[in-house]
């Protein structure tokens, strides 16, 4: 009784993890259906490209939630890098330069973050909100509510170039969530990460600085939000204020999507990029289906909230 009951357990797990991936299939044959040019390589190209972006920030992330904290900033500090690149080459200043800088100011203010969190007890969600706020505020000083065009060469090339056909801006987003896949799964910060996020008490008593993990990823956060920004001003061909301000929903989104658990420990690259694609694909789907242009927001946001509830309620099944 006791094995079929263990047995019974293992197939729900198994099919709590390939919900997204179902969930993802349904969406493409449902659109394929109704909509003659979905299966064209063009328009999965167009899927690629409009989930670059979230895909480099989404890497981030996957690290933050599964060390069960929260970044409400990682969509301004995009928009702040994006802007300190920009303001940096516009002030000459040699190249590659304004890039590296706009990395190291988000990677910092993500430290802070990140030390605010992990040394001083602030609970991630704030620490975020309030570095929201100065990176949206160092980017409104900074342009002084204006847009910037002067864009480094290689942010340009990155954001709207294309190498044998293909656009930079998929490949580095491509590169980005494999380098995180590998750290993830093959090193041991990765699997530091996956212990502070499911039990951090058991993974002190191993010898794990439970503290430093968390204080990392907020930085991992941080500079891959940066990422996003400099190779998005590219895509854009400005830097503004509020350039990718509204990317946080979508990008904590696709991640929840895929199937990682805001309750850390359960999750990892691969289920970020099914969440991605189920994102791209069912708002790529509505744009080429008979839908009231004021209802797709609303459907994105029914399902990203049905998502959330899955996500809490298999949760807490699996606590107990």
């Amino acid at each position: 009784m006791a094995e079929k009951r263990s047995r019974t357990s293992r197939l729900a797990e198994r099919a709590r993890e390939l919900a997204p991936v179902w969930t993802l299939l349904a969406l493409i044959v449902f659109f394929g259906v109704y909509s003659e040019s979905f299966f064209t390589l063009e328009n999965f190209g167009n899927i690629l490209n409009q989930v670059a972006l979230l895909a480099i920030m989404g890497t981030g992330i996957t690290f933050v939630l599964l060390t069960a904290q929260i970044d409400l900033s990682v969509s301004y500090m995009a928009t702040l890098a994006g802007v300190v690149a920009a303001y940096a080459t516009a002030g000459h200043l040699p190249q590659p330069w304004p890039i590296v800088v706009a990395l190291l100011v988000a990677s910092f203010l993500g430290w802070i973050s990140g030390a605010a969190t992990a040394y001083l007890g602030i609970p991630s969600f704030m620490s975020t909100l309030a570095m929201s706020l100065i990176a949206s505020g160092l980017s409104l000083y900074l342009t002084r509510g204006r847009i910037l065009f002067d864009l480094p060469p290689l942010s340009k090339t990155l954001g709207s170039g294309r190498i044998f056909g293909v656009k930079w801006l998929v490949i580095v987003a491509a590169l980005t969530l494999l380098v995180g896949h590998l750290v993830l799964r093959y090193t041991r910060f990765g699997r530091y990460v996956y212990m502070t996020g499911a039990n951090p008490k058991a993974a002190e008593l191993a010898g794990v600085n439970t503290r430093r993990v968390v204080a990392w990823v907020m930085v991992i956060a941080a500079f891959t939000a940066g990422l996003a920004g400099v190779v998005g001003i590219g895509r854009l061909g400005s830097a503004t204020p509020t350039a990718f301000d509204g990317m946080l929903i979508d990008a904590i989104g696709a991640v929840v999507l895929g199937g990682t658990s805001l309750f850390g420990g359960v999750g990892g690259i691969p289920q970020t990029v099914v969440g991605l694609l189920i994102l791209g694909v069912l708002r790529n789907g509505l744009d080429q289906v008979s839908v009231n242009i004021y209802a797709k927001t609303l459907i994105t946001g029914i399902i990203l909230f049905a998502a959330l509830v899955f996500n809490i309620l298999f949760a807490g099944k699996k606590e107990s």
